[in-house]
């Protein structure tokens, strides 16, 4: 159960089975929510029923013109966004909060066919709303009791005055609604490819036991705040959960329109924090990433159709990025990569971005981002790792011009054979070593590479110097073959090396 106080209304919440989360709140304030508190609704009169709504109410007794009655399948009832209770405060830009009842009715009806009210949903219902059609007014006489706004008012039958009362109160009134639309205090948010955030809107200030869902159509529950630590992060597993089974089936849903070789293999919500916004609040923005295929995908929304894959921000080949995981940096362009396992996990508190990795890519490129939980973290890189051997085993091999003592060559990493170096006019191979002959390199940070090789007949160690026009792409590619290779041969290695893995065992 969330926390109430001064910002916060009690609420409740519930993550159901059809994967909607379901937020109840019962207080006047409503700080953080995307419902309002007014609209304007646009009424087309009907030939038969009118406008379809009675209003009771008026200033002459201090109290606000209020829908009494929706009749259904009637204009207003059409509409789906007028409720009894509404307090009427424009007719045609009219303003009338301070208008008499009488003032309002003679308003409505004469109109025209086209009727624009704005109105404002009363959280608690006035009293004289539960009074009976044909309740006494101040007066007894028949003229007073008409006019009494503690009657109702109808404007559903075309400009004849229904305020009438009837001969009894407990007679049957015609064209009484057989049921009453009123608002529910409940806020749907739609779980599927929807995001969890725990920060401040425009800061980078982690909430205090508080969280908020955004639904991809838009939809928020604003900051729920809960009475302890403990209930918070117990509600954002159960809805982290939720949202990544419903990411699963959407996942199983596109693979099966896709060939083995492109199939989905992880993808989800992160926050990419944003290049030289050192001085900027909002320098994270929430980005979409995905594992498909061959290739590594950076998007701005979710690709919900087959034409979204072609819509990525960045696209990039998995054999030439580098994961790597973080726990926190120590300033604008050091990043420090953690031991996890030895307790730096009480540490969340001290930075609000905790949970944090880097993707690097061809030519340089980095991108940095950051997840809600420690075990987003460990998916992530087991998904990279995944996706990236299936890339490695389904190539076999990846090729790359490359210069070597003054000739152009062609320089092959091959998931069987190692490495291989070929003259690209001859085709005649030069060197070629195995996987476990590579001893170390060497580079300088542009273009030129060092490949020391220890030569299985002499033992002597040969150094092979190539330049390449991507150096980062090609060292990307080596590490991601000889990873997939022991990963081969003892997956418990990869493991065991696995930083998220032991964090997640730790704590």
């Amino acid at each position: 159960m969330p926390q109430s106080g001064p910002d916060f209304p009690m609420k409740f919440v519930s993550s159901c089975a059809d994967h909607w989360l379901k937020v109840s709140y019962g207080t006047a304030t409503c700080t953080g929510w995307r419902v309002p508190n007014w609209k304007t609704v646009t009424l087309r009169r009907q030939p038969v029923g009118g406008l379809g709504l009675s209003i009771k109410g008026g200033a002459e007794h201090g109290v606000p013109v209020v829908i009494s009655k929706i009749f259904k399948d009637q204009a207003a009832d059409q509409t789906e966004m007028l409720f009894i209770g509404d307090a009427v405060l424009q007719v045609n830009g009219i303003n009338v909060e301070n208008a008499t009842h009488e003032e309002v009715v003679h308003l409505l009806r004469n109109a025209g066919d086209v009727v624009t009210i704005t109105v404002e949903y009363l959280r608690e219902a006035p009293s004289f709303l539960k009074l009976p059609l044909g309740s006494p007014g101040p007066s007894s006489d028949h003229s007073s009791r008409a006019s009494s706004p503690l009657f109702d008012s109808g404007l559903h039958l075309n400009g004849h005055c229904s305020h009438t009362a009837p001969s009894s109160p407990s007679s049957p009134i015609a064209n009484e609604p057989k049921y009453e639309k009123r608002w529910l205090d409940t806020l749907s948010v739609p779980l599927s490819m929807a995001r969890i955030s725990r920060y401040k809107a425009g800061t980078e200030k982690l909430r205090s036991s508080a969280l908020e869902v955004l639904a991809l159509d838009g939809a928020s529950t604003g900051a729920l705040q809960f009475s302890t630590a403990q209930d918070c992060a117990d509600w954002l597993r159960a809805i982290s959960t939720n949202i990544n089974e419903l990411t699963l089936q959407h996942m199983k849903m596109a693979n099966k329109c896709c060939s083995p070789c492109d199939q989905v293999v992880h993808m989800g919500w992160v926050n990419e924090r944003l290049q030289g916004a050192d001085n900027n609040p909002q320098n994270f923005r929430s980005k979409f990433l995905a594992l498909r295929g061959s290739s590594f995908y950076i998007f701005s929304a979710p690709p919900v159709s087959t034409l979204d894959w072609g819509r990525a921000e960045r696209a990039y080949n998995l054999c030439e990025v580098l994961f790597k995981v973080h726990k926190f940096w120590l300033s604008d362009n050091y990043w420090l990569q953690a031991n996890l396992y030895l307790g730096l996990q009480d540490l969340d508190c001290e930075d609000p971005r905790s949970y944090c990795f880097s993707v690097l890519a061809s030519h340089g490129k980095s991108h940095i981002f950051s997840v809600e939980l420690g075990n987003e973290l460990a998916v992530w890189e087991k998904a990279f790792q995944r996706a990236t051997f299936m890339e490695v085993q389904r190539t076999g091999s990846k090729t790359y011009l490359c210069s070597w003592q003054g000739e152009m060559l062609c320089f092959t990493v091959d998931f069987a054979l190692g490495f291989t170096c070929f003259d690209s006019k001859t085709k005649n191979v030069l060197w070629r070593f195995k996987f476990s002959q590579l001893k170390g390199s060497s580079d300088d940070g542009k273009t030129r590479v060092k490949l020391l090789f220890q030569n299985p007949d002499t033992k002597q160690i040969e150094t092979k110097e190539l330049e390449f026009q991507d150096l980062t792409a090609v060292l990307h590619c080596i590490h991601s073959f000889i990873a997939a290779k022991v990963a081969s041969l003892d997956p418990a290695f990869m493991d065991s090396q696995s930083v998220a893995r032991r964090y997640m065992c730790s704590s």
